[in-house]
């Protein structure tokens, strides 16, 4: 019995030691970039982990860089970012309840042919967006904003699964008690689907917030430097500036840090509401 008690001890022992280190190796990163943002450095990268002096220059100096409008970058971002929230949310959760809730014929080959272009990355398309946009005159935020909500509907199968999971006998007695079909969804599926409305939000909000790949493709032929993104406005601050460019990475690597603080707040201040969601959602259903 004490063998056994002393073998499972050690087994905590182990695994508790290897999570700490793998904690470590992830949480150095962070804190590497954390101080190098803070620290003094006017000679390209910064090759040391504790800075010799401290200072707040390299964020006062990404605000006031005239070259590099980062304020209007931060704006832009959060401007593509809410609206593709918003409307991709509002499209994958009705998506998914149409297709949880009611049966029409087609019901069934769409939900394959869907599976079938989930399975091809995003990225595969962007050059034919970039002529359709380039044909529209739209290679601008708001074609960018397009890009982000036009395959929004695509995402359902998460929220169709979480739907599925409803009893479907709410549904008919707020039916049998004269509610409509919109009625019932609006009063009943998205209150029970609160979990699932913040999970398809938070990832809505993050997507355009960190993107690189279609931002750049569409906001490359763009002449105006205020009508980039924070990661395409980054890019082009460390690798198109004329002879400056390691001059200004200890200003990148604050513009990152920077980007990084409304994520991190969304995500904790979502994950309170998304705990309170399942709660509320049990002692509904």
């Amino acid at each position: 019995m004490k063998s056994y008690t002393h073998q499972r001890q050690l087994s905590l022992v182990l695994r508790y030691i290897l999570l700490t280190i793998l904690a470590i190796i992830w949480i150095l990163p962070i804190v590497w970039i954390i101080l190098a943002s803070f620290s003094y450095n006017d000679t390209g990268f910064v090759s040391t982990f504790w800075p010799d002096q401290f200072t707040l220059q390299n964020y006062i100096g990404i605000f006031t860089n005239p070259q590099y409008p980062y304020a209007n970058w931060i704006i832009n971002t959060l401007v593509v970012s809410i609206a593709s929230m918003i409307v991709s949310t509002f499209l994958t959760i009705s998506v998914a309840y149409v297709l949880s809730r009611l049966r029409f014929a087609f019901r069934k080959p769409f939900l394959q042919i869907a599976l079938v272009l989930g399975m091809f990355p995003g990225f595969m398309s962007m050059i034919a967006l970039y002529y359709i946009l380039k044909g529209l005159n739209m290679l601008n935020l708001f074609g960018l904003f397009l890009v982000y909500v036009g395959g929004a509907g695509l995402g359902f199968y998460v929220a169709k699964g979480f739907f599925d999971t409803i009893p479907r006998s709410i549904d008919e007695a707020a039916e049998i008690d004269g509610a409509t079909r919109w009625q019932v969804f609006t009063h009943i599926g998205l209150p029970l689907s609160k979990p699932m409305i913040v999970y398809t939000a938070l990832t809505a909000f993050i997507a355009p917030w960190t993107d690189f790949i279609f931002s750049g493709i569409i906001l490359s032929t763009s002449g105006n430097a205020k009508d980039y993104t924070i990661a395409y406005g980054l890019y082009n601050m460390v690798h198109t500036s004329k002879g400056n460019a390691t001059a200004y990475f200890a200003q990148f690597v604050a513009g990152c840090v920077i980007i990084a603080i409304p994520i991190t707040i969304l995500f904790v201040l979502m994950q309170k509401f998304y705990v309170n969601g399942i709660a509320a959602g049990a002692d509904k259903g």
